[in-house]
Order: C-alpha cells, then sequence, then structure tokens
C-alpha cells in the first residue's frame, strides 16, 4: 500500500476513468474561500482536513480560494529556477512539482478525497483534476490539452509558432494514507507579469497564459460555476459549504 506520494513524474493514462466516482455518491464538501488566504494557512488547514478524513472523522472537501501574490517550492524545484527571490515570499509547498506562481486572479482548487473510495489510483486522480480543468476550458471556448510526461493543461498558441503553446492550469498534488491535497491553480486572470520571477515547472520553451491573456473575461464567480458543474462530471456529487 502506498501511504504517502508526490506528484511530479511523467504519468500514463488511466485506464477507467470511472474508478474516481465514489460508490456511495456520498458528496464532498464545495467551500469557496472569502478575500485572499494566506499560504501557511492554507497548509495547515488542508493538512488538518486530510487528516481527519483519514482517520474518519470529516468528509471530503475542495476547497476553492485564491492567495495574495507568492512562489511556491514543490519537491522537485531547483534554486536556479527562482529567478527573482525577493519578489514575492516563497514557501515550501510539500507536493509534487516545481516551483509556481499563486497570486489574485488565479483560481486555486484544493482537492481533499479520500482514494480509498475512489480507485486508490493517484495517476487516476491527476488525469482527473487535468480533465476537469479541460472540461471547465470548454464551457469557454478553449481547447485545453494534456501533454505527455508534463503534468498541467496546455493550450496551442499558433499565433506565435506551430509549436508554441501555454500553460494555463498547473497542477500538483500530495497523497497520504490515501487522502489527497494541494491540487489545481487556474489562471482566470491574473498578472502574468509575475511569472517572471520564476521558470515555471521548470519548463523553458514555453509560457503562460490566462483565459483574460486568451481574450475571455470572464468573473470568478463565472468560474467557480462551471467548475462546479465539470467536477461533478468526473468525480461525482458535491454539497455547498460554509467552511473546512
Amino acid at each position: 500500500m502506498v501511504s504517502e506520494a508526490l506528484i511530479s513524474p511523467p504519468l500514463t493514462a488511466c485506464e477507467n476513468s470511472k474508478k474516481l466516482l465514489r460508490a456511495d455518491d456520498r458528496p464532498a464538501g464545495w467551500v469557496i474561500a472569502d478575500g485572499y488566504v494566506p499560504y501557511p494557512l492554507a497548509l495547515e488547514t488542508m493538512r488538518a482536513r486530510a487528516a481527519a478524513i483519514a482517520a474518519g472523522d470529516a468528509g471530503e472537501a475542495v476547497w476553492l480560494l485564491e492567495h495574495p501574490p507568492l512562489y511556491t517550492a514543490g519537491t522537485s524545484a531547483k534554486a536556479s529556477d527562482l529567478l527573482t527571490p525577493d519578489r514575492f515570499p516563497v514557501f515550501d509547498a510539500g507536493r509534487g512539482g516545481q516551483y509556481t506562481y499563486h497570486g489574485p486572479g488565479q483560481r486555486v482548487a484544493y482537492v481533499m478525497l479520500d482514494l480509498r473510495q475512489r480507485g486508490r489510483d493517484v495517476r487516476c486522480l491527476v488525469e482527473g483534476l487535468e480533465n476537469w480543468v479541460i472540461d471547465t476550458l470548454a464551457a469557454f471556448n478553449v481547447r485545453g490539452e494534456k501533454r505527455e510526461g508534463r503534468v498541467g493543461v496546455w493550450v496551442k498558441r499558433p499565433e506565435r509558432g506551430p509549436f508554441a503553446e501555454d500553460k494555463i492550469a498547473a497542477i500538483g498534488v500530495r497523497v497520504s494514507k490515501w487522502v489527497s491535497f494541494h491540487g489545481i491553480s487556474f489562471n482566470v486572470s491574473p498578472d502574468l507579469g509575475h511569472y517572471s520571477g520564476i521558470i515555471p515547472c521548470g519548463i523553458t520553451d514555453q509560457g503562460v497564459t490566462s483565459l483574460e491573456d486568451l481574450g475571455h473575461i470572464v468573473s470568478m464567480e463565472e468560474v467557480d460555476s462551471v467548475m462546479k458543474s465539470a467536477f461533478e462530471r468526473h468525480f461525482g456529487p458535491v454539497e455547498v459549504a460554509q467552511g473546512l
């Protein structure tokens, strides 16, 4: 049995995406935070909720929030990829992956799911998270795509060349005692200039984008509504909750 996993290596395809659905159809809590959530508070809250889920003392939860501007370092982060270390606070995330940026205009969704009830397949979880973002983008007429060996969701930019593409959503998860935490960061309308202080996810030959950058001006509330419906298609029902 895998007790803990950090996801950053290339992933194989999930053979049966339906394994991500709970057999008992029990809904996960759907929580949207008010204001900007400090990163240390988010880490502490996620860890506590994941431990409670593993112990059987709490139900699953999806926590949607925004952070103030900051950089996070995953377990594979290289010091040389932090180009301006004094620009924003830098936090050890404890998840898989490398450096990424969080800030206003980016919808972060932390997923605390009990994989004991969802097939015990971490690779399927990551693929499900990618598909969740891809379905959300499709509702705004944006084609998101996966790439072999590069976790996340990508958008082709043919106006810049035949092979140009930008990342619109990063994914990094941690699994402990078969309960996940961390999740996705989806660019709605962040200041993309803030990414210049890092080499995002260690990738130097492609860029980053957002719905706004692609010409889609939508509110976070609109995005949340679409994300909720898309999540239910891949992971099953949710119920709105006031807090974790």
